[in-house]
Order: C-alpha cells, then structure tokens, then sequence
C-alpha cells in the first residue's frame, strides 16, 4: 500500500498548487502592458495567471528557471504562406507553402497570418486542409483574387470579386482577419480598389504586395490616396519602393503616409528586404511598424531565414530589443484586430516565448545577397502554446534522466504541461 500512500501524498500537493507552470527569474517584456523587468511569469488552465517580482515556487506544479533569458508573448508573425499540401506546383496555394507547426514554435512564433496564399473560392479548403489541424494559431489574409495565389490567375481582373471576398471573409470572421492583394503587373488600379471594398465590406484591413510598380500607378498614390487608415503595405524595404533620394536621405511622403494611419510591415520573403534600404531607413526614424517573414520556401533557405533572424536584423540595425519584440506581437495583434493576442495580460491565452540574446560575431543576409555583421542575435529556448510547452531546445522543463526511476525508463511519465501529465510522471 506504500505506493497508493506516496500516490496520494503527490495527488494532495498537486491539488493545492495553483499553477500549472511557473517561469521564474526571467526578464518579461509585454508592450501592451509597459513591462520590462525581471518578473515570475504563472500559467494556470492555458492561460497566464499572474505575472508578479517573486512568485513563491511552491504555488507552482512545475517550476522552471529562466533566469538570464527573457520572456515575452509568443510572436505573431503576420505574413507566411502555409496553404500546403494541395500539390499545385510552384504555386503559394501549393508546393511553395509549408505547414507551419515545422516552422514556428522554434522560433518562439504562436500566431501566424496566411497573407492571401487562399483566396474567395478555395479558402474553405485552406481551413479544413491546414488551419484546422494545426497546432499553431493560424488566421488569414483572404486574396482577392478568387483562386488566391496560383500563378497566372492572379492577373486576371475577373478573378477579383470584391463582394464574394468581404461575404467569404464575414463567414469566417473569426479566421480571416484581412483582404490581400499581390503580385499584380497592369496598370490598373483594380485590385488595390476591389480590395479595399472588400476591406471596407468586411471591416478589416488590407494587406498588399504591389507586385510590378508602373509609373501609371504610382506608389506614393498607394499610401498617400489609396489605402486607408490602418490599411497595411507589406515588404516596405523592397527595393523598388521609391524611399531616399539622391542625398540617401528618407522621403518626406512616407512619414506622411504613417501619419494618416498607413501601416508599414516588413515582409521579408526572398526578394523584398534590402540593407541598402533598411539601414538608412532606420538610422533616420523609418522603422517598421510590424516585423514580419513572409515564410515559404524559397524565404526559409535565403537571407530571410525564420522570424527571429529577421528581428536579429532589426537589433543590430539599432533598434532596441524592446521595440523588436513589440513589434512583433502586441502591434500585430492590433493591426489585424486581435487585441486577445500579443501580450502577457492576466486572463489571456498563455502563448509565450523565452527567448535568449547571444552575444558574438554573426553575419545576416539580405534578399539580393548582401551581408551585414552583427554582435546580436535572438534564439528561442522555450515555446508555450495555449499554456503547454510545444518547443524546448535544452529541455529546461525536464529532469535529468539519471534521477529519474523505472516509470520514465518505460515511458509511462511525460510531463505535458497539464495536473495530469504532472501526477502521472510522479506516480
């Protein structure tokens, strides 16, 4: 009867623990809430239960030290491409898309945003085929073109359906968080303006990619006459954008544009992020107002690397790292209107990354190939999903195994984040 007494003995102490996990000792930074301190960080039932200088341990089931790392909401990186799996090749709704649990968690990324890789016609198989069976949170930028981002047809004017889209993106508001449009290479203004009566339709953002820029539209027109407040231009640093003049310094109409509300996101991808522009840029005030990938697979394996290679950049391009990691989730969550997300708020859904600084010689790499040094760079040690852990590169929330007995051995104690996981590894 000696195991049923020391079973019960654990059961007991569990049940008046207060909290699944505590994370003790690190440096919290949440925007949202103006925190950068050293603070204990507390998780009960999937979401963040106190955040507080000293939390007694002994409230905890699990406690794990982070001491010397900082801990931060988990990253919202709104512009991916992960409609996978439907075969179509070389195509954003198909073979250049990646599923994105492979992809995020090691980067200390929880929410991510489809940037119109689906659009009004083949959204629902987006949402059955990988929204709904991922563990990552995914939410969408619905294309205005019909079959979203396959190919030729995102030239076709007739694919683009302002009124199909806003009805698409009103059934599915809870998912679909904005209207995209991209790659376009007429002249017309017609995507940008059925997109944003879409937008306008649904009451949500549009994001857009200007594909070719002509002269007979403009790009200082985009941001200055055709989006609206809170409306999103993604790859900012792309080296078409008209952005310094022949002195390298800032153009004024871009400061203007953020003053009436226009949205600047970095969207790195594979061809639209250059030193040449973002270095300048940020040593005179032009910073992005969101940091963003725009993930896929020629991204991944090129300059733009993962999400925090791209914040990396930004820190050693000036920028603090409290700005970095505000700008990567407390200020998306308000662009795409998902103020639930992006903080470490009591009440709210426990996504949270512990991220470490590494000091040391590295080299980053721009979209044309171009390199830049650096003494800074981020790495994610602990990522925590709706209050579990789901990525632990050093295994911190372990125990060693040589202290651990039989039960381990035969694989029957796995802590899952959760009371029960916690009593079956102690029984």
């Amino acid at each position: 009867m000696r195991w049923f007494a020391a079973f019960f003995l654990v059961y007991s102490m569990l049940a008046q623990s207060s909290y699944d996990l505590l994370l003790k000792g690190g440096h919290v930074i949440d925007g949202k809430n103006k925190i950068s301190a050293v603070m204990d960080v507390a998780i009960a039932g999937g979401r963040i239960a106190e955040v507080a200088a000293d939390i007694p341990p002994a409230k905890a089931i699990k406690v794990v030290d982070v001491s010397g790392l900082y801990v931060v909401p988990g990253l919202i990186d709104m512009h991916v491409h992960v409609y996978a799996g439907t075969g179509q090749r070389g195509a954003y709704c198909g073979d250049n898309s990646v599923y994105p649990d492979g992809f995020t968690f090691r980067s200390g990324v929880t929410t991510v945003a489809d940037a119109g890789s689906s659009g009004w016609r083949n959204f629902p198989d987006f949402k059955d085929r990988v929204i709904d069976r991922a563990k990552t949170r995914v939410l969408a930028f619905l294309n205005i073109v019909g079959s979203g981002m396959a190919g030729a047809v995102e030239q076709d004017l007739k694919e683009m359906d302002a009124k199909a889209a806003g009805e698409m993106a009103l059934r599915y508001k809870d998912t679909i968080v904005g209207i995209k449009t991209a790659h376009y290479a007429g002249p017309e203004w017609t995507p940008v303006e059925r997109a944003v009566e879409a937008g306008t339709l649904a009451n949500i953002p549009v994001m857009v990619d200007f594909g070719t820029f002509r002269p007979e539209r403009p790009f200082q027109d985009l941001v200055l006459k055709k989006l609206r407040p809170g409306d999103i231009y993604t790859h900012t640093y792309l080296g078409w954008v008209p952005m310094l003049d022949d002195s390298g310094r800032i153009l004024p109409y871009l400061f203007e544009a953020r003053r009436r509300g226009v949205i600047f996101d970095v969207g790195h991808g594979g061809g639209s992020f250059l030193f040449r522009q973002a270095a300048p840029a940020m040593r005179q005030g032009f910073g992005p107002d969101s940091i963003s990938t725009d993930l896929h697979i020629g991204s991944m394996n090129a300059g733009m690397k993962d999400m925090l290679n791209v914040m990396s950049k930004f820190l050693n391009m000036g920028m603090p790292l409290e700005e970095a990691i505000l700008r990567s989730t407390w200020t998306p969550a308000r662009e795409i209107k998902h103020e639930e997300l992006g903080s470490l708020s009591v009440g709210a859904g426990a996504d949270v990354a512990v991220l470490r600084v590494e000091e040391g010689h590295f080299g980053f790499v721009d979209t044309y190939g171009a390199r830049m040094k650096g003494t800074r760079k981020l790495e994610c040690e602990l990522t925590v999903r709706n209050g579990r852990v789901v990525w632990d590169l050093n295994g911190i929330t372990r125990e060693d195994w040589e202290g651990l007995g039989k039960y381990v051995a035969q694989g029957d104690a796995r802590w899952d984040g959760t009371l029960a996981g916690e009593v079956r590894k102690r029984k």
